[in-house]
């Protein structure tokens, strides 16, 4: 029988004890779903969620749910458009191509840590995203590149998703 965090709470006594429940991914799903999202006139498109944490070896399908626009899944690595590298070291850098409404793109992250990601034709207007791989006591980790530009202020820590599992655009701020 596994540990639910509600059967833990259960145990030891209520909501001080989720401080000690390290992450929201206690019951790892083994593929999960990013949609590519956006308003109707186009001023506006996001991740959902922006931020995810997921076991190693789980599959991520990004899905251009957006019914006007194209988008990319790409992660920041110089192999993708010469881009500072914002994920782990033994992980592979990935990049969908643009995604028509409806199409989708999926990739498996095997290596432990923080993956940055974002929209090639709309980083500048934020659609960037998130993905924690493990925890940080997950042997191999590696954390989040420290950056300053304007896709990182746009990110949850990862401490956030961590303890909430994932963030949602609105939840971010």
């Amino acid at each position: 029988m596994s540990l639910t965090r509600r059967r833990f709470l259960a145990m030891s006594g209520g909501i001080a004890a989720l401080a000690a429940l390290p992450l929201a991914i206690a019951q790892p799903a083994h593929e999960v779903e990013i949609a590519m999202l956006g308003t109707a006139r186009g001023e506006r498109v996001w991740f959902a969620p922006l931020g995810i944490a997921v076991a190693p070896s789980t599959r991520v399908r990004f899905v251009n749910r957006d019914p006007g626009n194209s988008h990319t899944a790409t992660s920041y690595h110089p192999a993708n458009f010469e881009r500072t590298q914002r994920i782990p070291d033994a992980a592979v850098p990935f990049h969908s191509g643009f995604l028509l409404p409806g199409d989708t793109f999926e990739v498996v992250l095997d290596a432990p840590g923080v993956y940055d990601y974002y929209c090639l034709p709309h980083e500048r207007a934020g659609m960037v995203g998130r993905i924690v791989v493990g925890t940080p006591e997950t042997p191999g980790w590696q954390g989040a590149v420290v950056e300053t530009d304007h896709a990182a202020a746009a990110l949850p820590s990862v401490e956030r998703i961590l303890v909430h599992g994932q963030v949602m655009p609105e939840e971010a701020a």
